[in-house]
């Protein structure tokens, strides 16, 4: 479960990711130059409809005619002869993307403009200049695009005259309008082209749309021969484009009635009614690099004889090599080897094919391409943050895969354009990496329990060098120098006789939680733990006066820690509230001693134990062991308090102990010097003298010496096993030793 919420977590996040970058300026830019470029490139080249020519003025055609390569010096009489023979092949409607705002020879221009008024089909391009409009706010202005109709001769004769706005280079040109808002909506060249080819279906046409709504039967031309005269067309053009807008169900109602016709002009009238309804600004489909619609130079086309009947030609600049382009704009398909663009006059007659076929790109609706990023988003987390990490990367591979060939189907054959870049720029390599980074932080946290779980039992210190380790358990090992302290705790044996498992773990957690606290409060570590025995050290690379201090203050604070937990039994920590007996005291011994340790693993085959391995280890033991011997509950080697003051100590002398054969000099660790009394410090000089003496085998003094102190402290464990130790000297006079432990004389 906690897998799925994460997976779930990973989804909702990628998905909100995406809308948000969907929803931006930047992520629409992506869309448009990344997404629908791609498309566009897996996509490859389509045959454009056959009924669309592009007569391109070109260099060629210059050479060929012996005229420079600038349209607006040609001499007219060549257009006038191209719109004759044209006409003559039977082309359907003819548009010059040239402009013809200046008169040339007077010759030529009424040879071009009773062409235009013989053909009856010539639309030709008007300019657009922007002109800054004052307000009656001084600070203010507005910005209006002024329509500059070619000469009034032209004008007249044209079936219609009307603008083609596109981007400047280097803008990627991706869309066309169909309707300029910023030039009193008027209806573009690709849009007036289009209607004029429609023409032959206008009875058609109109009929349906008299039917869908009766109303608008008066604002409708009755014949063909009313829209060819001057203005006409563009006129027809506007009054439908006012009706669709008046109207929005008219687009809807037109089609049902379509539908029931066997008109072989079916095609067509749903193309216009798409057109009238559709977007101002819609996407242009490419069919390819530029010249992929069938193109003739200027030349061949003035003299072919093949047959245009029922073509839509377009005329202008166009170039087929770089170094002559002078109108070019980029698209997805400009050619990156020789630098050719696409042209303007192409682009216009790619976009009245766009409209003739009913084909242009159109972009998923605002709540499909919502649910898209969304669903996409969630699958992809799932499915990066669910599956192991192979299988995830295979899963989400496969997913890319089938939503990119599922988006390319859908552009290839309905020109659907669905999200692309968004899901797979950015949805997938979020999913993908915030699976990752999930995991990694996964694995830290799991590394760090298991630190957690294995620094109860070994240092913290060497499990982060063994799991930074490649290094096999037995070769971890190190020579340092440190501090052990040995504790044992009496009764214990009776007591684990008498006690049920379930209560002895019970009161054994919570004597250790006595022990354990000053030991890592003083900056120790928990070496071992044996039955009701612990080992803990302290160490450095090298010898450290702290250390033995640090080792120092956690022997007294475990005595006061177990004085107190010995106080209480009911009420110690750990102990659960149903274990309400009243458990025995554990009173505590603790030795210390320092030196060179080994510290690493010991064991073999498949089990091996964190531990300290050396004779100070032994030692330490041995000290701890000389309380019973002594009746008291510190002691310490000389080694771990040479040099060091702030406590007050007592020597017990040099013992001999089990199993060595040096002598180790022990004090008695008392308590801090700024907690010791009067008395105590009488006590220690009394005991110096009285063991000075028995050292010297004066047995007689060192007898008082020991007698006065039992005198004041009847319970001073070395006290009174000095007193024995000297009587038995006196008595036998001779060394021997006691329980095997016997003071070294001097």
């Amino acid at each position: 479960m906690n897998r799925i919420t994460k997976a779930l977590a990973l989804g909702l996040l990628t998905s909100l990711t995406g809308l948000l970058a969907s929803l931006t300026p930047f992520g629409a830019m992506l869309e448009e130059n990344l997404g629908l470029g791609q498309l566009f490139t897996l996509r490859g080249v389509q045959t454009p409809p056959p009924d669309v020519v592009l007569v391109t003025i070109n260099k060629e055609s210059s050479d060929f005619f012996n005229l420079p390569n600038q349209p607006g010096k040609w001499p007219r009489d060549y257009h006038a002869r191209l719109i004759d023979n044209l006409t003559q092949q039977g082309a359907r409607v003819i548009a010059f993307d040239l402009l013809f705002e200046e008169p040339r020879l007077a010759a030529d221009d009424q040879r071009l403009a009773q062409a235009m008024r013989n053909s009856r089909n010539v639309v030709l391009v008007e300019a657009l200049k922007r002109e800054i409009m004052p307000l009656p706010t001084a600070s203010q202005s507005m910005t209006l695009e002024r329509r500059v109709p070619p000469l009034p001769l032209f004008s007249e004769n044209a079936l219609a005259t009307i603008p083609f706005p596109l981007p400047k280079v280097p803008v990627t040109v991706s869309r066309f309008w169909t309707f300029k808002p910023g030039a009193g909506d008027a209806p573009t060249l690709p849009t007036t082209v289009m209607q004029a080819y429609a023409l032959p279906a206008y009875d058609e046409f109109r009929a349906m749309l008299i039917q869908a709504n009766p109303t608008h039967e008066t604002r409708l031309p009755v014949t063909q021969a009313a829209i060819s005269g001057s203005h006409g067309l563009q006129s027809l053009i506007e009054t439908v484009r006012g009706m669709f807008n008046q109207d929005p169900d008219l687009q809807e109602e037109m089609l049902n009635i379509l539908a029931t016709s066997s008109s072989p002009n079916r095609s067509l009238i749903h193309a216009l009614i798409n057109m009238y309804a559709g977007r101002d600004h819609p996407y242009l489909n490419l069919y390819g690099p530029p010249h992929t619609i069938t193109t003739l130079s200027y030349h061949h086309a003035l003299s072919s004889t093949q047959n245009f009947k029922d073509k839509a030609i377009f005329v202008g600049f166009s170039e087929q090599q770089q170094p002559e382009q002078k109108d070019g704009f980029y698209t997805v398909f400009s050619q990156s080897d020789s630098g050719l663009d696409i042209s303007g006059v192409e682009i216009a007659a790619t976009a009245f094919a766009n409209l003739l076929t009913d084909s242009t790109v159109r972009p998923a609706s605002l709540t499909v391409h919502i649910m898209l990023v969304l669903i996409w988003g969630l699958l992809m987390g799932v499915v990066c943050r669910l599956l192991p990490i192979a299988i995830a990367l295979l899963g989400s591979a496969t997913l890319v895969g089938g939503y990119l060939t599922f988006s390319l189907y859908e552009f290839s054959t309905t020109a659907l354009w669905l999200p692309l870049a968004v899901p797979l720029l950015i949805q997938a390599p979020i999913a993908l990496s915030g699976a990752l980074l999930w995991r990694y932080i996964d694995a830290i946290k799991e590394r760090r329990r298991l630190r957690d779980t294995f620094s109860y039992y070994i240092p913290t210190t060497v499990v982060d060098k063994m799991s930074a380790d490649n290094t096999a358990p037995a070769a971890t090992g190190e020579l340092v120098h440190g501090v052990c302290l040995c504790t044992d705790a009496e009764k214990y044996t009776t007591l684990s006789e008498t006690l049920p498992p379930e209560e002895l773990r019970v009161l054994m957690n919570a004597y250790y939680h006595a022990l354990f606290t000053p030991v890592r409060q003083h900056g120790g570590i928990i070496s071992d733990v044996i039955g009701d025995s612990m080992l803990a050290l302290w160490t450095h690379p090298h010898s450290n006066p702290s250390l033995h201090r640090q080792a120092c203050e956690a022997a007294l604070d475990i005595e006061i820690s177990v004085a107190q937990f010995n106080k209480s039994p009911t009420g110690r920590p750990y102990a659960s509230q149903e274990h309400t007996v009243n458990w025995p005291e554990l009173p505590t011994r603790i030795g210390l001693h320092s030196g060179n340790i080994m510290l690493g693993n010991v064991g073999a085959v498949d089990h091996f134990e964190y531990r300290a391995v050396g004779d100070i280890v032994n030692t330490a033991t041995r000290i701890q062991t000389l309380n019973k011997q002594l009746g008291t509950k510190v002691l310490a080697s000389h080694d771990v308090l040479i040099n060091m003051g702030g406590f007050l100590t007592r020597e017990l002398g040099a013992f001999t102990l089990a199993g060595k054969t040096q002598p180790v000099t022990i004090h008695e660790l008392i308590c801090h010097e700024r907690h010791a009394n009067a008395l105590q410090h009488r006590l220690c000089q009394r005991f110096a003298e009285a063991l000075a003496a028995f050292q010297d085998q004066k047995w007689t003094e060192a007898m008082q010496g020991f007698s006065d102190i039992l005198a004041i402290h009847a319970t001073d464990g070395p006290a009174q096993f000095y007193l024995n130790l000297c009587d038995t000297q006196k008595n036998r006079r001779r060394s021997d030793t006691l329980h095997g432990i016997m003071p070294v004389s001097r």
